[in-house]
């Protein structure tokens, strides 16, 4: 098999129709299974070359060849026009409806490799055949002077009869010059295999002969169509893997599955596959970038969700694939059938004796069934010796014509050839002995396939088992409460998810539960509900009577006391939590459990080190990374990723990054996913601080969408973005991000989120003149850290809401607070809370009168900050100390505001970037202002329209630029509208784009 790239394939053609060139004539063949893309590939093809195509059989036959001009025309593919000549829409080997279409569309699979073609027509002659290639050189057999190169497209030849395949035949054996032919076919439906042309098929040595195999789709090229077609800056992982495993890759089939699975908006929208949709208006305004990408427009403002794996697997086979399928299998001989209907119950590509002895066909008869199903193209060769669907939804569509007794008695027999494999794929065989009635043998599978994936750290696979299982029964009361309980084990290390929780609350409303065995789902129903799906208060309810029932358990005892410890979220206070640790460590050490005893150990790390104790340090070492056991392992991962995320939020950078490092790879390799995508979100918060920001909005926009149904795992992404979208002055975004409804909102949310989310709140309200509710936000979130009592979390709120409280009047109320915080965190190794409270003392100082004082705990922070290092905070402090210095006539302070200002810009911080040159320009020396008379900026921005120009291109309202930059609104206003009119942008979305172009007066 010959593959080469669509450029070397258009340089072959190229050369061989270039007057004068050197090149031979050229047959290129392009084959590949019904819809893989041939007809896309061949119009691109037609589309690039400078010579104009003639299509179909009847286009060398009956001498029209000869007439350069004349009737002919009408088959020519028009590159002009983006198809085919007005005469014919698609011309194949019959010359009716075979072609490329004019109205396909990039993205849309092969529409014009279907399989509703008109019947070919045989109504040529040996006669006429024979004389093809006479008429294109004349009768004397020289090449007519004058004649221009010939380029022949022929589709689907597979179909051909033994009239069109004679003319192809006779043309090929003696091409003229300046020639290149292109045929298209299915090989599987050829009617000799490997002969193009059939049992003639020949070709002369003088003839270039090219093939060019067409295989499935990669999971890349999957994802960027689905993505297009669903209108989506990215495809979801799980929607793309889903795609792909459904339809084999096969591009017709992807194509099919997204017209089903698209969104219907009202009004304009794309063709489908294509990803186009309308252009906005002048005043629209563009989904923020940080919408969620699993929601998608559809009409007046309206979301829904896009489509996700479930909804592929709802959607089952497309009409076309199962009428391609079932019309190929209907092709198979009866006697044979049976072998096809045991491919499609296997769903697995199968060996020949397999296949037949789920036929139950013996011996030759099944050997027999077999070539008979491979001649139908029922079934494909695939690798390693083994048969089956090429694209595995057609398995699908067979199965549902197979009458249901026929179908009972092929899984029957099918359960019965893998009870005999060794090992015994488990799953599978569940599979089947469901489908055909044996229950007992079907949860007997079940729980020896969930054990598997759990002892391999496959617990995603073991949960979706298992919860299958239980969700749709019926199960017996016995093997539901061992079914359930290997359900909770696997899902709290796993990613949950929604329907697992009601299966497990489901069956804690049996009476008939033992109390040990409920308290142990109740125990993991607890850390379900605490940490994948974000429902803190219900989660710590559920270990609470988890505690009770587990009375006299060591084991699942300390377990529920371990989780009760973890003080990250919010509700009882911190002295509760260290209560809870030291006795599940005692119990822990009673129960003798290693699995238990790492998970007390990790908690116990968690709760000292989100508190600055430094004692934690030396613990997080003795956590057992490469224990036998997998559950160690597993919890030793879940420890290494929750010291990370408590050191992220102390400002231990350094250290953060190496715990990630371990915990994430050590998460990966035990199937601890949970504990693999928390790690994630703390990279995050850590590139945040750290100033890491290229690409860190897209990276979380990427965790959010694969967190679909998992609050908890999005929370860390969603508080990036809107710390993101406050410092670039997308203000219209932050609401979304902080408090909208995938945010788990400040009540809900882990203590230290809660804090920086409030944080980010006041201070836009605080930017926005909004002191009255600056203060009340301030005053609900310090309400929250003293209830909790951990005052290192205190960083990314003391400043804000000290300085709203003041902003307010309540100045001793802010002076209160500031001690509060000093108090807090005494004794406490905690560099990021210990740089904010010099920040804090200096909004204190400049609100008491005492701008000195201001100026030295300023530039205390900020030299603080750059050592920790967290370059944005350090600017912010620089800039504070600058300002207050320059209202104490320090003009020195000029040079730092500039410095700011400038890297402000370079870290991507265009909010404060503008407010700081805003500043700048008020403290400008006299002789550097424009003199009065001096001529205006002309078609140039100058520098107060290029700040207006980028904050308003960010997101920003005219109030919000005019409360950011101390201008009227109206101001504003014209700012906005010459920066329109100078740079010839259409929309403020537009501005971004052309501010990096245009010039800026500085």
């Amino acid at each position: 098999m010959a593959e080469r790239a669509e450029t070397d394939l258009l340089r072959l053609l190229t050369g061989a129709l270039a007057e004068g060139g050197r090149g031979r004539p050229v047959l290129l063949l392009v084959e590949g299974a019904a819809g893989t893309g041939k007809s896309r590939l061949l119009s691109r093809l037609l589309s690039a070359l400078p010579v104009p195509a003639r299509t179909g059989v009847d286009e060398i036959r009956d001498d029209g060849i000869r007439d350069d001009r004349g009737r002919y025309d009408r088959g020519r593919y028009d590159r002009g026009r983006g198809g085919w000549g007005p005469g014919d829409r698609g011309r194949g080997v019959g010359g009716r409806g075979h072609g490329v279409r004019a109205d396909e569309v990039p993205g849309d699979g092969n529409q014009g490799d279907g399989n509703q073609g008109d019947e070919l027509r045989a109504d040529g002659t040996p006669g006429k055949e024979a004389s093809a290639a006479g008429a294109i050189r004349g009768a004397d057999g020289a090449e007519r002077p004058g004649r221009g190169p010939l380029l022949l497209a022929v589709e689907d030849v597979h179909r051909a009869g033994p009239a069109d395949t004679a003319a192809l035949g006779a043309l090929l054996a003696d091409p003229p010059g300046r020639f290149a032919c292109v045929l298209t076919y299915r090989p599987e439906e050829l009617p000799e295999p490997g002969l193009v042309l059939g049992p003639g098929t020949d070709f002369p040595a003088g003839l270039a002969v090219v093939r060019h195999t067409l295989g499935p789709l990669g999971p890349a090229a999957v994802a960027e169509r689905a993505a297009a077609a669903l209108g989506l800056d990215e495809c979801p992982p799980g929607l793309a893997a889903a795609l792909h495993r459904a339809s084999g890759g096969n591009a017709q089939t992807v194509a099919d599955l997204l017209d089903a699975l698209a969104p219907r908006p009202a009004g304009p929208q794309a063709l489908p596959g294509t990803g186009e949709r309308p252009a906005p208006g002048p005043d629209s305004r563009q989904d923020p970038p940080g919408h969620d990408a699993r929601h998608v427009p559809h009409g007046h403002g309206e979301r829904r969700p896009a489509p996700g794996p479930e909804d592929v697997e709802a959607v089952g086979p497309p009409p076309r694939l199962t009428a391609l399928t079932l019309r190929r299998a209907a092709a198979v001989p009866e006697r044979y059938r049976a072998v096809v209907h045991a491919a499609a119950v296997l769903d697995h590509p199968a060996s020949a004796r397999d296949l037949a002895a789920v036929a139950g066909l013996d011996g030759r008869a099944g050997r027999d069934a077999v070539v008979a199903a491979l001649r139908a193209a029922a079934l494909q060769e695939l690798p390693d010796g083994r048969y089956g669907f090429a694209v595995p939804l057609a398995a699908a569509a067979v199965r549902g014509a197979v009458p249901g007794p026929v179908r009972e008695a092929l899984h029957e027999r099918a359960a019965a050839l893998l009870a005999r494999r060794q090992p015994v794929p488990w799953e599978r065989l569940a599979g089947h002995r469901r489908a055909c009635g044996d229950r007992k043998g079907w949860l007997h599978a079940v729980e020896r396939a969930a054990q598997e994936h759990a002892d391999r750290g496959d617990v995603e696979n073991a949960v979706g088992l298992l919860e299958s299982a239980l969700a749709t029964g019926p199960v017996p009361p016995h093997a539901r409460s061992r079914l359930a309980l290997m359900l909770a084990r696997s899902a709290v290390m796993g990613l949950g998810s929604q329907p697992t929780r009601k299966v497990l609350e489901h069956i804690l409303d049996d009476p008939r539960l033992a109390r040990a065995v409920r308290g142990e789902i109740r125990l993991d129903l607890g850390l379900l509900l605490c940490n994948q799906l974000g429902r803190a208060p219900e989660g710590q309810a559920e270990l609470e009577r988890a505690v009770d029932d587990l009375a006299g358990h060591p084991v699942p005892l300390a377990r529920a006391m371990s989780a009760l410890a973890m003080p990250y979220w919010p509700g009882p206070p911190l002295t509760d939590n260290i209560a809870w640790m030291d006795r599940a460590l005692a119990v822990a050490t009673e129960s003798g459990d290693p699995v238990v005893q790492t998970a007390a150990a990790a908690n116990q790390v968690s709760v000292l080190l989100n508190t600055g104790d430094p004692g934690a340090w030396p613990l997080i070492e003795r956590l057992p990374r490469d224990s036998d056991v997998v559950g160690c392992r597993q919890q030793a991962a879940r420890g290494l990723c929750n010291a990370a995320d408590a050191a992220v939020w102390l400002g231990r950078y350094a250290e953060t990054r190496s715990l990630l490092e371990e915990g994430v790879a050590l998460a990966a390799r035990s199937g601890a996913a949970y504990a693999e995508r928390t790690g994630r979100g703390t990279l995050l918060v850590l590139d945040w601080a750290t100033g890491s920001w290229d690409g860190l909005a897209d990276r979380a926009r990427a965790l959010v969408r694969e967190a679909q149904g998992m609050p908890n795992i999005a929370s860390d992404a969603l508080t990036v973005l809107g710390l993101l979208a406050l410092a670039r002055g997308e203000w219209a975004d932050i609401h979304e991000y902080l408090t909208g409804p995938g945010a788990l909102g400040v009540d809900r949310s882990p203590v230290p989120l809660s804090a920086a989310t409030s944080g980010a709140l006041i201070r836009l309200a605080l930017a926005r003149d909004e002191t009255g509710p600056a203060a009340a936000e301030a005053a609900d979130a310090w309400r929250r850290l003293r209830a909790k009592g951990v005052w290192a979390w205190g960083a990314e709120l003391a400043p804000w809401a000290v300085e709203a409280t003041a902003r307010a009047g309540s100045v001793p109320a802010a002076r209160e607070m500031t001690a509060e915080f000093a108090a807090g965190l005494e004794g406490r190794d905690a560099p990021s809370a210990d740089a904010a409270l010099l920040w804090t003392r200096g909004v204190l100082a400049e609100h008491t009168g005492d701008p000195e004082a201001a100026v030295r705990h300023y530039e205390a922070a900020s030299a603080a900050y750059a050592a920790l290092p967290r370059p944005y905070h350090e600017l912010l402090t620089a800039a504070a100390g600058a300002r207050r210095a320059l209202a104490a006539g320090r003009e020195d302070a000029v040079t730092v505001l500039a410095d700011c200002a400038d890297r402000f810009d370079a870290l991507g911080a265009a909010w404060d970037a503008a407010r700081t040159r805003a500043e700048l320009r008020e403290h400008r020396p006299a002789e550097e202002r424009r003199a009065p008379g001096r001529p205006g900026y002309g078609d140039v921005l100058s520098p107060r329209e290029a700040e207006v120009a980028e904050l308003a291109g960010a997101g920003m309202t005219n109030r919000d630029i005019a409360a950011a930059l101390h201008l009227s609104p109206r101001t504003v206003e014209q700012h906005v509208a010459r920066a329109l009119r100078k740079t010839g942008a259409h929309s403020r979305q537009q501005l971004p784009a052309v501010l990096h172009t245009g010039p800026v007066a500085r």
